[in-house]
C-alpha cells in the first residue's frame, strides 16, 4: 500500500524549496513503461511550467490539490487563455483533467502547494511533451516575466 502522509508532503515540499526549478516530483509509479504515470508534484511559487500538451502520442493528465493553491491554465494554439481554475483543498475545488492535446500550465500560488499527477503513460521523455511555441523556455530571460504576466493577467494572488 502507497501511503501518502504529512511527512512525505513536508519532505517533498522542503526539497522543492531547495530545488532550483523550485518543484520536485516523487513517482509512485515503477517504471517509465507503466501505462498510468502517478506522482506527486510539489510546487513552489516562482517555478515555471513551460505550456505544453501531450499529442502524438495522446495523453490525458490530471491534477488534485492536496495541500496549497495551484492554478491550472489551458490554452489556444495563439498561446491565449482559453480557461483556468484554482485548485484547493481549502476552497473545495479539489481538481483538474486535461484532455490530451490541449495546451495547458500550472502556477504554484501558495508556498508549500502539493499536486497529486496522474497522466497516461508510458513515458518517453522524447515524445513526452510538445511545448508551446509561444511560449519561453524554462530558464530563459523571458520565462520569469512570462510567468508574471499569466498571473497579472487571471488576478491571482501569490503568498
Amino acid at each position: 500500500m502507497i501511503r501518502i502522509t504529512d511527512d512525505l508532503l513536508n519532505e517533498l515540499s522542503a526539497k522543492a524549496r531547495s530545488s532550483p526549478r523550485l518543484r520536485m516530483n516523487h513517482n509512485f509509479h515503477t517504471s517509465p513503461d507503466d501505462k498510468l504515470q502517478r506522482m506527486l508534484n510539489a510546487m513552489e511559487p516562482g517555478t515555471y511550467i513551460r505550456p505544453h500538451k501531450h499529442e502524438n502520442p495522446d495523453k490525458r493528465e490530471a491534477f488534485l490539490a492536496l495541500r496549497g493553491t495551484l492554478c491550472v491554465i489551458e490554452f489556444n494554439d495563439l498561446g491565449e487563455i482559453t480557461d483556468h481554475t484554482i485548485l484547493s483543498a481549502n476552497r473545495r475545488n479539489y481538481g483538474a483533467e486535461i484532455a490530451e492535446r490541449n495546451w495547458h500550465s500550472v502556477i504554484s500560488l501558495e508556498s508549500g502547494s502539493v499536486a497529486y499527477e496522474v497522466k497516461d503513460g508510458p513515458y518517453n521523455p522524447l515524445d513526452d511533451k510538445d511545448f508551446a511555441p509561444w511560449s519561453p523556455v524554462e530558464g530563459s530571460e523571458g520565462a520569469e516575466s512570462y510567468l508574471q504576466q499569466l498571473i497579472k493577467q487571471l488576478g491571482l494572488s501569490v503568498s
